[in-house]
């Protein structure tokens, strides 16, 4: 096992117009959840990936494991809540603006999740574990899993990777802060974005975003930059590295997540950092191109970097 993370993914529905929810009739289902957005952007890579959650009993449940299992993700580990629903959002499409999201994921089976959820062996088996601040947002439960992993990440020498994932629907920026920065801290690689970084160090050039989290603990940090690309330091060293350019965005969401995975894949292959960032912004830059939060992240076929040619699991 190359990967493993956990985390909640809700059903997405998608409007097939543009314009108010209100006025919206007819939608495309899929799903979404910045953790499986990863693990299948990984397996898409070539990568054996892990996912861990709680679902659900119910049809959405069963939809939501189908779908990431049939990605070739493992989805073993995965609980499913006789008591609790699968969570569920909307997006609503606009001119000229980012989509809004809208949340109906209050009391779901994932904000169950507790550190009884998570196998031991089974986590062991990875070289990574990867974690967002969206999961200790949902619940003490979810918050206790999230540090319980962490510790046994440690003891089985994983490397671990920290996206803040800052959602303030969730909880309050001063919360946020407090517990993300805490976790930050524990973690080797803390991937946040310009803004998540502001908030989590009071700092807002990139330099001295990144000096902060590395003071605070960590051994690597990579800053998303958007459109501008990416940031990154790294044991004394630092560049920015520029974006891959998109011609039309369709839908931004989930383009993070495949950074994560692009960042991901470029060390698991033993890549310089330089080169994973670069992968990260190009995996990014695909889903970019496309309505939902997985459907453009592209096979290892598709890249094909001069640098390895191998696809590395079949």
């Amino acid at each position: 096992m190359d990967v493993v993370t956990f985390g909640e993914t809700m059903v997405l529905l998608n409007p097939l117009s543009t314009g108010p929810l209100r006025y919206t009739t007819l939608f495309e289902k899929t799903i979404g959840g910045a953790e499986s957005n990863v693990a299948i952007g990984l397996a898409r890579l070539g990568h054996r990936v892990g996912w861990m959650s709680r679902l659900g009993n119910d049809e959405f449940g069963l939809f939501v494991r189908n779908f990431i299992r049939g990605e070739g993700v493992d989805t073993t580990q995965v609980q499913f809540d006789e008591k609790h629903p699968t969570g569920v959002f909307f997006k609503e499409r606009q001119v000229m603006q980012e989509p809004k999201v809208y949340y109906y994921r209050k009391g779901s089976a994932a904000s169950y999740f507790s550190p009884n959820d998570i196998n031991e062996s089974y986590l062991s088996q990875a070289k990574y574990l990867h974690i967002t601040g969206i999961t200790p947002a949902l619940s003490q439960s979810c918050r206790d899993a999230v540090y319980r992993s962490i510790e046994l990440a440690k003891k089985h020498g994983l490397k671990i990777m920290f996206d803040p994932n800052i959602r303030l629907k969730l909880w309050s920026t001063e919360e946020a802060k407090e517990v993300l920065f805490d976790i930050a801290g524990l973690c080797d690689i803390v991937i946040p974005g310009l803004e998540e970084g502001e908030i989590l160090t009071g700092e807002s050039a990139p330099e001295k975003i990144a000096d902060s989290l590395l003071q605070n603990g960590a051994k690597a940090v990579v800053i998303k930059l958007g459109e501008h690309g990416a940031y990154y330091s790294v044991n004394q060293q630092e560049e920015y590295v520029p974006g891959y350019p998109v011609e039309k965005i369709v839908d931004p969401i989930g383009a993070g997540d495949g950074f994560a995975a692009g960042l991901l894949s470029g060390l698991l292959r033993g890549w310089s950092y330089r080169d994973s960032v670069e992968l990260g912004n190009r995996i990014g830059a695909y889903a970019l191109t496309v309505i939902g939060d997985v459907e453009g992240y592209p096979f290892w076929s598709q890249i094909n970097p001069e640098k390895d040619q191998q696809t590395i699991y079949r």
